[in-house]
């Protein structure tokens, strides 16, 4: 069942495309981690994906009822009371839950006090229920287990979050998203502000993790061990590959040694259609030269915007149809532009 899913994402700064063409799907249970060179726009896109930024086109639907929970790679400003200690933001994350808490503690506080109700022990029954299903009676310890594994423990654990590092901050809210154990967690850099052995702790807490989790990261052997796709993203779309980062390389090599060859059959036989236009643009088979000299401009223009798998589309749906459905504004008309 998909969690996510965006067609044709497209972000534009001005006259600037940042990226465009951007249809991806988030699966239940995936593990993906998205790479791209510096700039390519990593950061805007997972923006875009969780609903902090509107992208300049397409459109991004999240199954209904599913929970995102998004680690920016700096939470200077992410917190809602900064008031709060550390420990104090980590309970925010069960506030639902210990709503429930207190209300069972109030309904025992009645009944010790000999209110014979059927409905009030009903009602306890029922509130009892939900507060073991949703991990009630071992919150606390979940607690503890994020302060030692992200190394927030000891004194700083009673510490204002005004009074914590850049990096701190951006560890307490990683450690609020996984407590909250959202239904998909997008993390950007999470390794950035880690230790060693923090960065061993998120591996293992993301090894059994339940949902879904996609990540952006320059560490390699962090995608190694915790990715099973990885999206690469450039500038017109986002291509995926199976397995984690060290299968990604290996499938990347093999997969532009064929298309290297593709580009040569592709090269050759526009080359060959180029020169009968030439050689017959201005003599008696001039509209058969001028009919391929249309169709040959828009299928270059065509591979210039979609790429070399565009080929495949003409001759799946025709030139023309795969031209238009590009939106191509400019189909070139000359034999210069050729």
């Amino acid at each position: 069942m998909s969690i996510l899913n965006a067609y044709n994402l497209g972000m534009s700064f001005g006259a600037v495309d940042l990226f465009g063409g951007v249809s991806v799907t988030v699966h239940e249970g995936d593990r993906i981690g998205l790479v791209g060179p510096n700039g390519i726009g990593k950061t805007t896109l997972l923006l875009s994906l969780v609903g902090q930024q509107r992208a300049s086109s397409g459109a991004v639907n999240v199954s209904k009822g599913a929970r995102i929970g998004y680690l920016p790679q700096e939470a200077v400003r992410a917190f809602e009371d900064k008031k709060r200690t550390v420990n104090e933001e980590l309970l925010a994350a069960f506030k639902d839950l210990r709503a429930v808490e207190a209300s069972l503690a109030d309904m025992e506080r009645q009944m010790a006090e000999g209110v014979d109700d059927d409905e009030l022990v009903a009602r306890y029954g029922e509130a009892q229920e939900r507060f073991e299903l949703g991990g009630g009676y071992d919150y606390h310890t979940r607690i503890a287990q994020v302060l030692t594994g992200l190394s927030l423990d000891g004194e700083v654990a009673d510490r204002p979050l005004t009074q914590l590092s850049g990096g701190q901050k951006t560890r307490v809210l990683l450690g609020r998203r996984l407590l909250e154990r959202p239904d998909l967690l997008v993390l950007d850099e999470p390794t950035n502000h880690l230790d060693i052995e923090a960065v061993e702790w998120l591996e293992g807490m993301l090894s059994t993790w339940e949902g879904a989790v996609l990540v952006v990261s320059h560490d390699r052997y962090f995608l190694d061990r915790v990715a099973s796709t990885i999206w690469e993203m450039g500038r017109w779309g986002i291509e995926s590959y199976r397995g984690n980062y060290s299968a990604y390389t290996t499938q990347r090599l093999e997969r532009w040694e064929r298309r290297g060859k593709r580009f040569e059959e592709i090269k050759a036989r526009l080359e060959k259609e180029l020169d009968y236009i030439v050689r017959n643009i201005a003599g008696q088979r001039t509209n058969q030269a001028k009919g391929k000299l249309a169709r040959l401009g828009r299928e270059v223009e065509a591979i210039h915007a979609g790429g070399l798998e565009i080929v495949d589309r003409f001759q799946c749906v025709g030139w023309l149809q795969a031209s238009t459905d590009l939106s191509m504004e400019r189909p070139p008309s000359k034999v210069n532009e050729v």
